[in-house]
């Protein structure tokens, strides 16, 4: 966005007067907002009485107990963030604003709204505060001097941070006036100062700050699946929470029933976003990391690394798939089945064509089963009525599914199988493992994935994190997973093949918003093209648009990411930064302590990230020196975080010890660096005794 100074026309400077009357908007949208609250609270009490039996009024009762969560106000919020001024009647721009504050206007006044993070309404349902995902908020993000969009005035509202159990206080507004050709963009001070504020504590929404192209992606059709493809700093996680927030408002009914997920790389990621979308009022939405939804198995040890990139790698599926169908079987003989009364047979060439006819329609493994036990009950079933005349009861038919003969001609044809015991066998039976695998992977790479001794169970069994993905993998094979209607997948550049088919499999016909940088790929199997990614999350059409202007990491921090990008081995341009504030500092010095009492002179969170092998000597250091640092469970203001627990979260100041060590860490040590030093907002210090890297030497 540009800044555009006015020419034709001079704007008037804002008043104290008005200021007031925005004051007292505030006042009146706080108590109709309250009101609103307890009337929902009124309608949760007597649901019951009003309700015409026990389930509706359970169900109504559940959504009253909702709707009073999301209208809790939270005087440390700002209740509306702007306010659009329309073009009056007959083309002529109104007054800045009307002296009482209100948004009702008189006969050929322009129309006035209130933009802010939910809808609040007055008694007689007038809006006061207009939801930020409402269709007229959406001028507020996309007008311009170029395309006013009817806009005459934008306004931006500044305010002070609240105190401990405090309320915000509305201090300032900033206008521009579209009708007149004035346009701040990027030297907005109040937009500016609301991207740079400090950061202590979990994300916050950035509704006040979103950006024409971040909206853009945020107002996407729930039937699109986007990749961001987002640079260090340019809101790509952001842009995900709100349009999940986005979509659920648009389509609440719908993905109530089906859901909304999102995936975030680590527990700690997931904490650090928590508060964004109730903050919003959006409190349904459910969050979970890989491992947490795919929890298969009792996870009790851990591959090599050319054991888990096989694992992880496509090629599996196909030998999962084989092993499962090469379980299925031919009758060898005809079944004879008594049910006290008569004796009924079917002969193996029937029993042959209703196992190959399952079979060829390629139903889920479990579903198949269950088909040929009902198409034999339903051969038992005709011979009975045309012996007796008549059609069996139900009783009958649930006994005939059980009976001897039809359950041991299911266990030779169509065997039940667990995950478990899929695997199981695949890691202790060569013979097995080879036909499953024959043409796809070498005799090498089979044998990473032999088990050297059999467990004595399946529970004991040394279970991996990659051996969770297969059984997944196995569970999708015998039976369709329930979906959800759209998932937001973060930090997606490290997912493997086998990750993403498990999260493809999920959204049945939903939608993905697909976040990351290809250039913060670190685990072995890190996506390189997303297309590629894409084609395994199961939408390779899904659009790809990248986020390159970052507005929250300093241009100098940014600058030396930069560095390395020529040596990561991905197509992706470089990151550029809108901010020209920051500082960075290289220092050869390995003095964490002094380093971190600097930081906290300064206001906003400190995060210390290192090797992870140096974080406990870290976290002694600086406790023996007073600090009272935290690690990622706490949440203090000084942190000291993992090289490989840092990606997604961000600090005001940030103090990157050892890169070097860093780097030498795993086998794509440079990627985990360019993570490490994009988490700064305000300020980077690289402390090293090592030579730092060939591309930081310069």
């Amino acid at each position: 966005m540009t800044a555009v100074t006015p020419t034709a026309h001079e704007t008037p400077a804002p008043t104290a007067d008005e200021l007031t009357g925005e004051r007292a908007h505030l006042t009146t949208s706080r108590a109709a907002l309250q009101a609103m609250r307890e009337r929902a609270e009124q309608l949760f009490t007597v649901g019951d009485q009003v309700a015409g039996d026990a389930y509706t009024a359970e169900q109504l009762g559940r959504q009253m107990a909702q709707r009073i969560k999301e209208l809790s106000d939270d005087p440390a919020v700002p209740l509306f963030f702007g306010k659009l001024t329309m073009a009056a009647a007959g083309g002529e721009a109104s007054p800045a604003h009307r002296p009482d504050g209100s948004a009702g206007r008189a006969a050929g006044e322009a129309e006035r709204w209130h933009i802010g993070r939910r809808h609040v309404s007055d008694a007689v349902g007038e809006p006061l505060v207009l939801d930020w995902r409402a269709p007229m908020s959406r001028r507020f993000y996309q007008a311009s001097a170029r395309d006013p969009q009817d806009v005459a005035v934008r306004r931006r509202f500044g305010w002070s941070p609240a105190a401990a159990g405090g309320s915000t206080v509305l201090t300032s507004f900033e206008d521009e006036h579209l009708d007149h050709g004035q346009e701040l963009g990027t030297g907005s001070a109040i937009l500016t100062a609301e991207i740079e504020r400090p950061r202590v504590g979990p994300m916050r929404d950035i509704v006040a700050t979103i950006q024409p192209e971040q909206d853009e992606l945020v107002r996407a059709d729930l039937e699109d699946t986007i990749c961001v493809q987002g640079a260090p700093g340019t809101g790509k996680t952001a842009v995900g929470l709100h349009r999940a927030a986005y979509l659920v408002y648009l389509h609440r009914e719908r993905l109530r029933r089906s859901g909304v997920l999102i995936i975030g790389p680590n527990r700690a990621f997931l904490h650090y976003i928590s508060a964004v979308l109730p903050a919003l009022g959006e409190l349904e939405v459910s969050q979970a990391t890989v491992a947490e939804l795919l929890d298969q198995l009792p996870v009790r040890a851990e591959d090599g690394v050319a054991a888990a990139t096989l694992k992880h790698d496509q090629r599996m599926a196909q030998v999962l798939h084989r092993a499962l169908w090469a379980r299925i079987g031919r009758p060898t003989g005809p079944i004879t089945v008594s049910d006290g009364s008569y004796r009924w047979r079917v002969d193996e060439g029937v029993l042959r064509r209703v196992v190959d006819e399952v079979r060829r329609e390629q139903p889920p493994y479990a579903l198949g089963r269950e088909r040929v036990r009902a198409r034999v009950v339903g051969l038992l079933q005709r011979q009975s009525e045309a012996r007796r005349g008549d059609s069996p009861p139900d009783s009958w038919l649930r006994k005939m599914g059980k009976v001897k003969a039809v359950a041991e001609l299911l266990d030779h044809c169509w065997p039940a199988v667990t995950p478990q015991q899929l695997l199981a066998d695949l890691y202790t039976d060569a013979e097995a493992r080879s036909r499953a695998a024959d043409g796809l992977l070498t005799p090498e790479e089979q044998e990473l994935l032999h088990w050297a001794k059999p467990p004595r169970s399946l529970r004991s069994a040394p279970w991996t994190a990659a051996d969770a993905v297969l059984a997944d993998e196995v569970a999708g094979l015998l039976d369709r997973p329930a979906g959800f209607g759209h998932i937001v997948i973060d930090e997606a550049q490290d997912l493997s093949p086998m990750q993403a088919r498990a999260l493809a499999r999920r959204t049945g016909h939903g939608s993905l918003t697909v976040l990351g940088d290809l250039a913060q790929g670190t685990t072995p199997w890190a996506a390189r093209d997303w297309r590629d990614l894409l084609g395994h999350l199961g939408r390779p059409d899904g659009r790809i648009v990248p986020l390159s202007t970052g507005f929250r990491v300093p241009a100098a921090v940014v600058a030396l990411a930069n560095r390395l990008l020529p040596a990561l081995d991905v197509a992706v341009p470089p990151a550029r930064s809108l901010r020209r504030d920051g500082s960075l500092e290289i220092t050869e010095s390995a003095d964490v302590v002094a380093a971190a009492r600097t930081a906290l002179t300064r206001e906003g969170s400190v995060g210390v990230i290192a090797a992870d092998a140096a974080v406990p000597g870290v976290l002694d250091a600086l406790r023996a020196a007073g600090l009272e640092p935290s690690d990622l469970d706490g949440d203090g203001r000084l942190t000291v975080v993992p090289a490989t627990m840092v990606k997604g979260l961000e600090y005001d100041h940030v103090i990157v010890l050892e890169p070097a060590a860093i780097v030498a860490a795993e086998p794509r040590g440079l990627h985990r660096l360019y993570v490490a030093l994009t988490r700064a907002v305000t300020s980077l210090i690289v402390l090293h005794t090592e030579p730092l890297p060939e591309p930081l030497r310069a």
